[in-house]
């Protein structure tokens, strides 16, 4: 692909605002200078950071090597910094300066190790006047769409030890940004799933949809990606819960068990007939709990399909009973992302002596954060295995030592 000029972004720019406090100084990194270099070396990018509290200035440089992801937000390209030879995904996106940076917010707050984190952030502007925010990311290669693809070409099913590993991390993440800061992300698809194809370390990327949801506020219901969708917002509800979420992941796991799409709606209302064909036709209660407000009532009358006959013969129960729990028409029925978590579908992870199929160890997967906050002893228990909870000085949290 054609790296991305970046010549024009020569312009002053307004002043980055204050980082929110962090342990990690990388993201405390502010921008009081941004300049691009002229046309020549156009895809050289450097920033200014520093200059607060004492802290000396000095510039970073970012050399463009090739766009890597484009949209409607802008673009994502693969940049390496100068100084330190590391890569970043820098994704650049045009600010509208009537409002806040909604995503640039979000991920200003994230520390955890299965969502994508910011290194820091700075602003640019063009000859045209228009200004960019650009937000530089830790790079990871590769993302679930590839993995599914590559399993797809060679006309094999993902084995099921790394479907367990990446929807337990996707789900680790989700209770970590519904927990605490209450973020609903609002496009879980494979895309949005980063994979490292090294340690296989999963990664909630791409926030330009994520939104804080305050009770009794309203939001749009036409988000997310449409074979993730949840049936609420077909059904146009504006007041939905991180459950929407849940669902998304549902499907993920459905997909990876699959290795196609469950539900591939070509618009709305065919997404809803292929939902229909799965759960059955909702009841009205059903329709309530999503959408009070949805009085169209005018479905053809379908049974569901038995959840064991849309996969194949040798699928382990724990895998289908999970899906069936995530994928439920009423937004309050769907298990969290923790108790997700802590199915038994992913017993296996946790046993002591489990190994990636190379045989080297998994990835971190029980080094929780402020994700248990709240959570009831015995759902911390089955969460954090014993040899875990012994390496982790732990041990108060079993119930045979008060």
């Amino acid at each position: 692909m054609a790296s991305m000029p970046l010549g024009p972004d020569h312009h002053q720019q307004p002043p980055a605002p204050a980082p929110a406090p962090h342990k990690d100084s990388d993201k405390e990194m502010s921008t009081s200078d941004m300049k691009g270099n002229d046309a020549v070396t156009g895809h050289l990018i450097s920033t200014t950071i520093g200059g607060k509290n004492g802290e000396p200035k000095r510039t970073i440089s970012y050399m463009a090597e090739r766009v890597v992801g484009t949209g409607s937000f802008g673009v994502v390209f693969l940049a390496k910094c100068l100084e330190t030879g590391e890569t970043f995904a820098i994704k650049k996106v045009l600010q509208d300066k009537r409002y806040k940076n909604r995503e640039l917010q979000i991920v200003r707050l994230m520390d955890h190790p299965n969502v994508v984190s910011l290194k820091h952030c700075f602003f640019s502007s063009t000859s045209k006047d228009e200004l960019y925010v650009n937000l530089v990311m830790e790079y990871i290669p590769e993302n679930m769409y590839m993995v599914l693809k590559h399993y797809s070409s060679m006309n094999q099913r993902m084995p099921l030890i790394y479907v367990k590993l990446y929807t337990y991390q996707i789900f680790r993440g989700l209770a970590y940004i519904h927990g605490v800061p209450g973020i609903c992300h609002r496009d879980v698809k494979p895309q949005n799933v980063l994979v490292d194809p090294l340690t296989h370390q999963v990664k909630l990327c791409d926030f330009g949809s994520a939104k804080v949801l305050v009770k009794g506020e309203a939001n749009i219901s036409y988000i997310c990606s449409r074979y993730y969708r949840a049936p609420e917002l077909i059904f146009g509800a504006t007041e939905y819960t991180t459950s929407i979420d849940i669902w998304s992941a549902g499907c993920v796991l459905a997909e990876l068990l699959l290795g196609e799409p469950l539900f591939p709606g070509e618009n709305s209302i065919d997404q809803l007939v292929e939902i229909i064909k799965v759960l059955g036709t909702p009841t009205r209660e059903e329709i309530r709990c999503m959408n009070p407000n949805y009085t169209d009532f005018r479905f053809p009358q379908i049974k569901a399909y038995p959840w064991h006959k849309i996969f194949h013969k040798r699928m382990p129960p724990e895998a289908i009973d999970l899906a069936s729990r995530l994928l439920q028409y009423s937004p309050s029925l769907r298990c969290t992302a923790l108790e997700a978590c802590a199915h038994p579908f992913f017993d296996e992870l946790r046993e002591p002596n489990v190994r990636l199929p190379n045989g080297r160890p998994l990835p971190p997967l029980f080094n929780f954060k402020q994700e248990l906050a709240g959570a009831s002893p015995e759902l911390i228990n089955r969460l954090i295995p014993e040899h875990a909870r012994w390496q982790a000085g732990l041990n108060f949290l079993h119930p045979d030592n008060p």
